[in-house]
Formats: C-alpha cells, sequence, structure tokens
C-alpha cells in the first residue's frame, strides 16, 4: 500500500473513531441565520456566546449584504430553503408574513424571558404585530430626530429647541434671518425623501391608509395640514429645493452654516463626530421631534429590524432561544457597542455610553413617541410614489391638491389586490 492510501485508510478510521468525521455531534442542533449587511458581521461574535452557554447548539451565520437580502429572501422562500431565523427590516415584515413564510411567535413569546412587548419601546414592537399576530422581536431601532447647530439657534435668540411647529418655523425664520439669507437656509429636508412628510403627516394625525389600509388618505384633512407645513418651508426659502444627489457634501455644508437643522437617523451620530471639525463637536446637537401641539405629538417613524423565525425550520424552540439570548440587556449593548445601532430593548439604555451621551438620549426619548407606517405589503412602492409626487409639489411641477389627488388614485390601483381579497374573506 502506498504512503497516501495508507495515510488515507488511517484518516478513514480516526473518522469513523470520532462519530463520522464531518457530521454533528450525535444530538446536536444546527441553527442557520441570515443577517443582513454589517450586522450579519458582528453577530457572528454574538452566537459564538450563545454557543458556549447552550453547547447543543450550533449556529451557523451566512452575511447577506442588503442590496441583495430582498430578492434572496424571497428566492428561498419559494424553494423552500429558508432559514432558521433571520433579520429582517421592519417594513418587509407584512410582505413576508402575507407570504405566510414567518412563524406566529404569540405561543413562545407567552413563556418568554427576554422577549416580551413590555420590555421593548412599543411603537416599535408594534412594527412586527399584523392583526393581532407577533411575527418578530425588535433587534436594533432607527427613527428620526432634529440634528442641529446650537450656536447658530443661540445666535437667532433661542437656547433650546421648539416644542411645537409654530415655534419651531418662527426659529427657521428667525435662524435663516441671522445667517443673512441668500443661499443659507435654515433646515435641509431632502426633496426626494418620503420620510420627512410622513412623519409630519402622522403628527397631524394622519392614517396615511383608510379603510382598513385599502385606500389612501393623503387628501384628507390630516395629511393635508401637515403636508401644506412641509410645503411652506420650502416657499418661504427656510430650506433649499434640493435632493440629497444635489448636496455637495452634507456634513461640510453643516460645518459651514449652509443650513442649520436636519432631519436624520442614528448612524449620522457617529459621522457628525468623524465629518465635523473639532471646533464644531460641542456646537451641535440633537432634539425630538416637534409636534404640531406640542412635545407629546411629536412623533417620529419606528424603524429598525427585527429578529424573525420561518415556518419551514425544523428547529423553531431552539431558534427563540436565540433570538432571546440577543433580546437580552447585556446583548442588545455589546451589540450597539460592535455596530452603533441603537438597542430595542429599554433597559439596555442603561448602559453608560448611552446614558453619558445626550444626542443619543434624544432618541431615547424619541423612541417613546414612534408610530409604524401602514403595515401592508405594498408599502415601500407606496413610499416611493409619496416621495415623487411631494417633490413635485416642491418643485412647482404639481399643485398641491393635485399631488395628493394624483397620490390617492395610484395609492387605491396598488392596494385594489388588496381590497379584492378582503371582499372575497369578507364573504
Amino acid at each position: 500500500m502506498s504512503r497516501i492510501g495508507l495515510a488515507a485508510g488511517l484518516l478513514l478510521l480516526a473518522c469513523a473513531a470520532v462519530a463520522g468525521c464531518g457530521r454533528a455531534p450525535a444530538g446536536q442542533v444546527t441553527l442557520r441565520l441570515w443577517g443582513l449587511g454589517r450586522e450579519g458581521e458582528v453577530v457572528k461574535e454574538l452566537a459564538a456566546d450563545f454557543e458556549r452557554e447552550n453547547p447543543g447548539i450550533k449556529v451557523d451565520v451566512q452575511q447577506i449584504p442588503w442590496s441583495a437580502a430582498h430578492e434572496k429572501l424571497l428566492t428561498a422562500h419559494v424553494g423552500h430553503s429558508t432559514p432558521d431565523l433571520a433579520q429582517l427590516g421592519n417594513t418587509w415584515i407584512a410582505e413576508f408574513a402575507a407570504l405566510q413564510a414567518l412563524e406566529p411567535l404569540d405561543t413562545l413569546i407567552a413563556t418568554a424571558t427576554d422577549a416580551r412587548r413590555d420590555l421593548f419601546f412599543g411603537g416599535i414592537w408594534d412594527t412586527n404585530v399584523l392583526d393581532g399576530t407577533t411575527y418578530g422581536i425588535p433587534w436594533y431601532v432607527d427613527t428620526r430626530v432634529l440634528f442641529y447647530r446650537k450656536d447658530l439657534l443661540a445666535r437667532a435668540g433661542y437656547t433650546k429647541m421648539p416644542e411645537d411647529w409654530a415655534g419651531w418655523r418662527a426659529a427657521m425664520v428667525a435662524v435663516r434671518k441671522s445667517l443673512g439669507g441668500g443661499k443659507r437656509t435654515a433646515i435641509f429636508l431632502p426633496a426626494n425623501e418620503w420620510t420627512q412628510p410622513v412623519v409630519l403627516g402622522m403628527q397631524a394625525g394622519s392614517p396615511l391608509l383608510k379603510d382598513h389600509d385599502t385606500r389612501g388618505a393623503f387628501s384628507e384633512p390630516e395629511f393635508r395640514r401637515a403636508f401644506d407645513f412641509y410645503l411652506s418651508i420650502f416657499r418661504a426659502g427656510l430650506a433649499p429645493a434640493l435632493g440629497n444627489q444635489e448636496m455637495s457634501n452634507l456634513y461640510q455644508e453643516f460645518a459651514r452654516g449652509s443650513f442649520a437643522m436636519y432631519i436624520t437617523g442614528p448612524w449620522n451620530l457617529g459621522e457628525f463626530r468623524s465629518r465635523l471639525p473639532d471646533s464644531l463637536q460641542s456646537a451641535w446637537a440633537t432634539a425630538p421631534l416637534p409636534g404640531p401641539d406640542g412635545a407629546a405629538s411629536g412623533v417620529s417613524t419606528a424603524g429598525g429590524s427585527s429578529l424573525v423565525i420561518f415556518r419551514n425550520s425544523r428547529h423553531k424552540a431552539e431558534a427563540f432561544r436565540l433570538v432571546e439570548f440577543l433580546s437580552r440587556p447585556t446583548s442588545q449593548a455589546r451589540f450597539f457597542h460592535l455596530t452603533g445601532d441603537l438597542p430595542a430593548r429599554r433597559e439596555a439604555w442603561q448602559d453608560s455610553a448611552l446614558v453619558a451621551d445626550p444626542n443619543a438620549q434624544a432618541f431615547r426619548i424619541q423612541l417613546e413617541r414612534v408610530r409604524p407606517t401602514p403595515l401592508v405589503p405594498e408599502w415601500e412602492a407606496i413610499a416611493t410614489r409619496l416621495q415623487e409626487k411631494a417633490e413635485a409639489a416642491i418643485r412647482g411641477v404639481l399643485p398641491a391638491d393635485s399631488a395628493l389627488a394624483q397620490l390617492d388614485r395610484d395609492v387605491n390601483t396598488m392596494l385594489e389586490k388588496r381590497r379584492w381579497i378582503l371582499a372575497r374573506s369578507a364573504r
């Protein structure tokens, strides 16, 4: 026998002696977890801790780019090859629940220690609940607040951000005047984003969709009030009619004082710290969004990602055990330190780094006042159409009435199948 043959024979014997070379130990469960983007890379560290605590469970993490995730998840569902659990953007929950791809979690939640609604921000939790059934557990959160130049606000005579629309608009007028007008404006509201008009609409009490989410409500008085307020900021020259791609360098322009306010999310906490000069690090701050009638009405969007379990999983109990592990305050705090993503669980906000950061605390306050956008699979398409009609109104291409009427018409067409399904189910 050649040396190669002898070596191969010895390897086969060795494999047999350890109960199957390359096979999992008897009784071991392997969980397949799909994580998206940077979070998919970082969760591997937390999964290793889970494995040490649960020696009978191995976690196989696959990282997927955000740009490919939606199509890959749909393909996996059609091909009956979904993982046991995955990270899912909150706006995708309704779509995958409608496809019956997700496992309802209420039975598991009923006996949970670390995955109960009362432990999380209520508005964020609600992004996972459709028709009374819970399909996901919030993992990290995202919302919008005001980033602003404290020094420019002070120059205009304000020591803090006003809490209602009237005071906020008055502050914008004062800031623009103190800046000397011209190309310098009070706030940058990107004309090619849907988030700002949606937030203002929700603040004004608009449901955005009506008749059990089967028709648009954008021509209704509540959204029209918000839309008029939104457009008035552009018409008064308080915001430039520019999209994101037309702002050469947002951080440089903020530093130059080209604008003093900007509505954005938690990812910009790190960006402002790294991109603004040292001389301005004490000159900027964050604040919860003003509301039409004061702070209590200053709601914002409920976003982020959740952890879901797929119906095809053969290890649902073990998968939920991992979800609970990732929902612990210690796990959420560690995840924040690794990624900068804000914790979904309230208790994790006691972490010293978050407590000591006043700019993060504005998000903590705002998270108590968030609302989900309509939980329908068509929402992302609706939001895109809203952005298009809003931008047309901002640039004077369409009157406000026409923009909202066309938006409702388009949305009603998008939701035609939903009306048909609900009508059949009511028979």
